[in-house]
């Protein structure tokens, strides 16, 4: 039986960290499928077509990676997908605390067992709100996400 994980998240924008948790991931299991949540409450500064096109462009060349977008709960996707697996990454015990909870949550009501990967300590400071906040305020936010992450310029 194929290994198959499911990264959910927003992605808004993809970033180094989020790359980096994929790459390794693909190195445990047999497909990683990068699931982006949509959330009609929250507000996005890219949509849901470029956050897509983002990470579809950053894994190209691997045909482990694929990315999909969803509404509802992650396990009701995973069972739609025959994942066994929710893959998720950790920065700090915050990051810890907070997605020990909803592991628990997930497992008390499917099978689906979560991985969690530390990130790489050179990408553990990086978040999705950081790097919008850096774009924001005209920052080089190009260090902090893959190449595919491009800014369109306001006139």
């Amino acid at each position: 039986m194929k290994r198959k994980a499911v990264f959910p998240g927003s992605f808004d924008p993809i970033t180094l960290g989020h790359y980096d948790i994929i790459k390794r991931g693909v190195s445990l299991f047999d497909e990683v499928i990068v699931a982006i949540g949509v959330n009609a409450d929250k507000k996005y500064m890219f949509s849901l077509e470029e956050r897509k096109k983002f990470i579809e462009e950053s894994f190209k060349d691997n045909p482990k990676v694929s990315v999909i977008t969803y509404e509802g709960l992650t396990i009701d996707l995973c069972r739609k997908l025959d994942a066994q697996f929710i893959l998720r990454g950790l920065r700090n015990p915050a990051d810890f605390e907070f997605e020990k909870a909803i592991a628990h949550t997930n497992r008390k009501l499917s099978q689906i067992e979560t991985v969690f990967l530390l990130t790489a300590s050179k990408t553990s400071y990086i978040s999705s709100s950081i790097v919008r906040d850096v774009i924001r305020n005209g920052g080089d936010y190009t260090v902090l996400v893959p190449e595919s992450v491009v800014v369109k310029k306001e006139k």
